[in-house]
């Protein structure tokens, strides 16, 4: 019989348990504790039966401990199979995912797993399953992510040019105010909510097709709002119709918002209501007019689709008062949540200036 491995000296029984104490690795703890046992003269035999395990097992904690100490009996993820894809194809991969598939060609609008099986063997003669491509993409970086709409008469480089602009349009409506004045910067929105509401993801069992109410009638209120990221601020007000009377009524709540002494920079789209003639915009305020077709740009869009999966959907109202009710008992939960308002607004190229 082979004579058993000895155990590094320069660490104590006392010492192991201090580690395991320590220590948020449970696995690890029983290692610890069962080479502490060896170390104050217990047999290989009585450590294995305490921590359950085989002498083996021990054997081997042995030979992990007298490599690497204490931590190395820390749980190692298991290094798994080797990946089928090397270096050169995941990179051919990546390229064809971010591309996306051409109909014409591919026959699909967007990837699927089995799709992308299919373009390997076509490519590199290689056979994936989709479980073992849906692991490599994950590992690439990559989730199924929902796509963000974008208006079809979009200017490619709309966006960006608004962007690199920006700070310079807000120096121009700095410079026309006395030296000092502290800025705001608001953005501003319109959203019609009606008894036709939208149909959001809920819970359910697999398999099943969970249903949620739907209404045919059509009375409708529109939700007019505006965010102050950098302060956590909002102001909102709920009209019957969308028209520059209301939106003068709207710029009166944002002013009454703004800080005394402050002037508020605001960043809207371009609809008709929001630079017509009759529009009375508050001393307090400036207008700064978004690109075209560019919602992407205002955050207050994603203020309308975080209130609608949240508070507005999968409901059925009564009347108009009822969804007048609703659409301000939604916007006050919104208020009373400046961390929320600050997480949702806050656009790194406009606040950083």
């Amino acid at each position: 019989m082979a004579a058993a491995i000895g155990v590094r000296s320069d660490y104590t029984s006392s010492d192991l348990r201090g580690f395991a104490r320590r220590s948020g690795d449970a696995d690890q703890v029983r290692r610890l504790l069962a080479v502490a046992l060896i170390l104050d003269g217990r047999s290989r035999s009585e450590a294995a039966k305490i921590a359950g395990v085989t002498l083996q097992i021990v054997r081997d904690w042995v030979l992990r401990f007298n490599e690497g100490g204490p931590d190395g009996l820390a749980t190692r993820k298991a290094p798994g199979r080797a990946s089928i894809l090397n270096d050169e194809q995941r990179a051919r991969l990546a390229e064809i995912v971010e591309a996306g598939p051409i109909p014409a060609a591919h026959g699909v609008v967007r990837w699927r797993l089995c799709d992308l099986a299919q373009w390997i063997w076509d490519e590199f003669e290689l056979s994936v399953t989709r479980h073992t491509l849906g692991r490599e993409l994950r590992a690439m970086g990559y989730r199924k992510l929902t796509a963000r709409p974008r208006h079809r008469g979009q200017k490619s480089d709309d966006i960006a040019d608004f962007k690199k602009g920006f700070v310079a349009r807000l120096a121009q409506i700095m410079w026309r105010l006395p030296r000092g004045t502290p800025i705001e910067l608001w953005w501003q929105d319109e959203a019609r909510v009606g008894q036709q509401t939208k149909l959001t993801r809920r819970w359910a069992k697999r398999g099943t097709r969970p249903s949620a109410p739907k209404d045919q009638r059509r009375s409708s209120a529109w939700l007019f709002g505006a965010i102050c990221p950098a302060e956590g601020k909002a102001a909102g007000i709920v009209m019957p119709r969308c028209n520059s009377e209301a939106m003068s009524m709207h710029l009166e709540e944002i002013a009454f918002r703004v800080a005394p002494g402050a002037h508020a920079v605001l960043l809207l789209d371009q609809a008709g209501w929001h630079g017509s003639a009759e529009l009375v915009v508050p001393p307090n305020i400036a207008l700064m007019p978004l690109p075209p077709r560019c919602p992407e740009l205002n955050p207050v869009e994603n203020v309308w689709q975080f209130m609608r999966d949240n508070w507005l959907s999968n409901r059925i109202f009564k009347s108009y008062d009822d969804i007048v009710d609703h659409c301000c008992f939604a916007w006050n939960k919104l208020v009373d949540q400046p961390w929320r308002i600050t997480s949702i607004g806050m656009r790194h190229w406009a606040h950083g200036y």
